[in-house]
């Protein structure tokens, strides 16, 4: 698969990364946090989505808190971005879903290793629509200091040739910015989806910086979890 390449030269305002155990999928993260470092001095907030693994929600789940905390320390959360999106149908309060939810949670420490000083907006996204997502990041979408980070994984447990061969169709659906990513292909696909609602009317561009998978990092080979790494960044000539 494809290996990363950390000094892009890119200027990310959206990403996809990948919430597997550090072992497995780390480094596949890392490709796409490091391609934050031209733009990371002006990020000054994270809309942060993953999908929900243990808690049934309906829509998207804001935590019923103001801080979030790590080994490295606090994190404030955006009250006043929440504040601004509470009123949507479609966005919700959980703490159960973000008490134990490891898509959100993995992300943290890259971003408090990547960025200066910056709020997080943190959901959780369950039964929703990409449409749906697409209008909560419309409210969120901001300027040069808010960053999107789509947390998701792609195919799971297949045999090692065929996970490749699935990603491979999954990526490049992507760099197409076709939203009809499956479940199947991706366990945060109504996020990616959404996000890729939104890149098309933000004319962002699609890069795909890493595409591997656990049998290629440390897991064996007879059922293996696809990670990909994406910068979306905005098209210097458009218009």
């Amino acid at each position: 698969m494809l290996a990363s390449h950390p000094d892009t030269g890119l200027a990310p305002k959206a990403l996809i990364v990948p919430h597997a155990g550090y072992i497995y999928s780390g480094a596949i993260a890392a490709s796409a946090y490091a391609s934050l470092r031209p733009v990371a001095s002006h990020i000054r907030r994270v809309v942060l989505l993953g999908p929900t693994h243990r808690i049934a929600v309906r829509g998207l789940a804001m935590p019923d808190a103001d801080t979030f905390a790590t080994p490295l320390g606090p994190i404030s959360l955006d009250t006043e971005a929440m504040s601004a999106i509470s009123s949507l149908p479609q966005i919700t309060v959980s703490a159960a879903a973000h008490a134990f939810e490891h898509s959100l949670e993995v992300q943290l420490p890259f971003l408090q290793m990547v960025l200066h000083d910056f709020t997080l907006l943190p959901l959780a996204v369950g039964n929703a629509s990409a449409e749906e997502v697409f209008e909560v990041l419309q409210k969120l979408w901001g300027g040069e200091e808010t960053l999107i980070v789509i947390s998701s994984d792609l195919s799971h447990y297949l045999p090692y040739e065929v996970s490749r061969l699935v990603d491979h169709k999954t990526a490049q659906d992507i760099l197409k910015l076709r939203p009809s990513i499956t479940h199947d292909e991706a366990c945060g696909a109504t996020p990616i989806n959404g996000l890729l609602l939104s890149a098309r009317a933000h004319h962002l561009t699609p890069h795909l910086l890493d595409l591997r998978n656990s049998g290629d990092t440390a897991g064996p080979r007879d059922g293996v979890v696809g990670y990909a790494g994406f910068a979306f960044c905005e098209e210097k000539n458009h218009g």
